[in-house]
């Protein structure tokens, strides 16, 4: 979508209709992924692609109906042995593309999404797929703002709350309500294109424990890193495949990269030589969440290292130390569980206690 948008600000800026079709679920060994877009515009003018060539054709023949329609459609792409010669994805996968017309009546708020997108801004815009809601209809939400309505303020409030934990994950897929946004039905299928690199997950301490962090964390959309200043410990065997393994001194790794407010940083070292230093050089930098493990008494003899080493109390406030929640935990997938509920409950502000212990909304306004 990004390197189709030039273009489709042209067409928009001079109000000419055009379709605009986005993968919005595969399955199996589909070749493009959720968010792979193509757009027909005037005088049959085609950008992007959504299979790489293989259902081009019949996108186009689509689009086009769209536009002369204004009607957004559906369409699922797969592969059938009993009719080969079908339109038809020929690696064997499937893929679902919705074709929606846009124009500034159809997609009030196509513009500023655009335009955030081209400048680097983080935008979710959310379609409406299926369902008893107008397909097509396009929200787009901002970490501080919204544009755009699907049809239903229920929807649009429910849909909000969801598109900005996607964002907060650079996270891109299906969700499922009610058509006034119940949390418990599926009847309306929402696409929430998140346009937002994911957030970095920076592990220190190649063992047993940074395995399950890593894995939990890549299950919760960051692109998740581990480093060790041990060559045999890292190694991209012993993490879970897409984790990348980094053999470095932590210290000096972290220092030559870049973090922002959405970073997570675990440092399951426990190792003074290792930690210490990695710790000062991660308080005085930007992160959403800084761990570190160990017991009551590693905490102790840290904090007055980190002290000796000039680190103030606004400083050393920002340590999660013991990293986790209470949840008693023992092997490390608990541990892992601990750790990233921690990490939820301090992006969201949750309190951490159980939901029966509390009353009122359960998802606090404007969180997932």
């Amino acid at each position: 979508m990004r390197d189709l948008l030039p273009v489709l600000e042209r067409w928009y800026a001079a109000r000419v209709p055009f379709g605009l079709a986005t993968v919005v679920s595969v399955s199996r060994s589909a070749p493009r992924g959720p968010g792979a877009a193509m757009a027909v515009g005037p005088d049959d003018e085609v950008v992007g692609s959504v299979s790489g060539g293989c259902v081009e054709g019949a996108v186009f023949d689509l689009a086009q109906e769209v536009v002369a329609e204004s009607e957004a459609r559906l369409a699922t792409f797969g592969y059938s042995d009993e009719d080969a010669f079908a339109v038809g994805l020929t690696c064997g996968g499937e893929i679902t593309v919705l074709v929606r017309p846009v124009t500034p009546e159809t997609d009030p708020a196509f513009g500023a999404a655009a335009a955030s997108v081209g400048a680097g801004e983080p935008v979710t815009v959310a379609t409406v797929v299926d369902g008893p809601a107008r397909r097509g209809a396009a929200l787009a939400v901002w970490p501080e703002a919204v544009a755009g309505s699907l049809g239903d303020p229920g929807l649009d409030v429910a849909v909000t709350a969801d598109a900005r934990g996607e964002l907060a994950l650079g996270a891109t897929g299906l969700r499922h309500y009610g058509p006034h946004g119940e949390r418990r039905e599926d009847s309306v299928s929402v696409f929430l294109h998140s346009f937002a690199p994911p957030p970095r997950m920076l592990v220190f301490g190649a063992i047993d424990y940074a395995a399950a962090v890593a894995r939990i964390g890549a299950f919760l959309g960051y692109r998740v890193t581990v480093c060790d200043a041990r060559p045999v410990f890292a190694t991209p065997k012993r993490f879970p495949e897409g984790v990348e393994v980094v053999a470095d001194w932590p210290h000096r790794y972290l220092r030559g990269t870049e973090t922002d407010e959405r970073t997570v940083i675990c440092v399951l070292t426990h190792d003074p030589k290792f930690d210490v230093p990695l710790l000062e050089e991660a308080l005085r930098r930007p992160a959403a969440y800084i761990g570190a493990m160990g017991s009551r008494r590693t905490h102790d003899d840290r904090r007055k290292r980190l002290v000796e080493a000039g680190l103030d109390e606004t400083e050393l406030s920002r340590l999660r130390s013991p990293l986790g929640l209470d949840l008693g935990a023992r092997t490390p997938e608990e541990v892992a569980v601990s750790v990233a509920a921690e990490i939820v409950a301090l992006r969201w502000g949750g309190s951490g206690v159980p939901l029966t212990a509390t009353s009122g909304a359960i998802h606090a306004a404007g969180s997932a």
